[in-house]
C-alpha cells in the first residue's frame, strides 16, 4: 500500500480536512483495511466518522439495515449490495461521504457468473451513489489491496 500512502492518501487527507467533510465505510471483503488506510494519518478523527466491517450477511443486515430480500435476490456481491452498504453506513454516520465495499477476495467464494476477484465498491452522496464493478486478479491479499486502492481513487476523484 506504499503508493497509495505516498501520493492518493495525503491527498485525500489534505482534501477532506481542509474542507470539512466526512466519510464512513461499510467493508466486507476488504476485511477494515480501507478504514486502516484512511485512518492512518493524524488528524483522520476530523473526518473518518465510522468503519464497519460487516462480513457476514447477518452483520449486513442487523448493524447496516440491509433487506434480507435484497440479498436473497442479487447475492451479497452485488451492485446493489454494495450501494445500500454505502447509503446504509453514511447515513447512520451522517456523514458526506459513505463507501460500501462488498466482493469475493478468495481463494473460495465464487459463484456461477462471480469468479474470485469480483468487487463491487460504492460511493453515496447526499444525491448520488457512485458503483463500480471489478475483476481484480491476484492472492488474497493482493485483491484486498486493490480494492482499497480503487475505493481511495473514487473517493478522491469526487472531491
Amino acid at each position: 500500500m506504499k503508493l497509495m500512502r505516498d501520493r492518493v492518501l495525503p491527498e485525500i487527507h489534505k482534501k477532506l480536512a481542509s474542507c470539512g467533510k466526512t466519510v464512513a465505510v461499510a467493508e466486507s471483503c476488504s476485511g477494515g483495511l480501507l478504514s486502516a488506510e484512511l485512518t492512518r494519518n493524524p488528524g483522520a478523527s476530523a473526518y473518518f466518522l465510522l468503519g464497519v466491517t460487516s462480513y457476514s450477511n447477518s452483520s449486513k443486515r442487523s448493524i447496516l439495515k440491509i433487506p434480507a430480500g435484497l440479498i436473497c435476490s442479487y447475492g451479497a456481491v452485488s451492485p446493489q449490495v454494495a450501494v445500500s452498504m454505502a447509503k446504509a453506513i453514511r447515513k447512520i454516520a451522517k456523514a458526506d461521504f459513505g463507501i460500501g465495499i462488498t466482493g469475493i477476495a478468495g481463494p473460495s467464494g465464487a459463484t456461477p457468473g462471480k469468479p474470485v476477484g469480483t468487487v463491487f465498491i460504492c460511493l453515496s452522496l447526499k444525491k448520488t451513489d457512485i458503483c463500480r464493478k471489478f475483476f481484480f486478479r491476484g492472492s488474497r491479499n493482493e485483491i484486498r489491496r486493490k480494492t482499497v486502492r480503487e475505493a481511495l481513487r473514487l473517493l478522491c476523484a469526487h472531491l
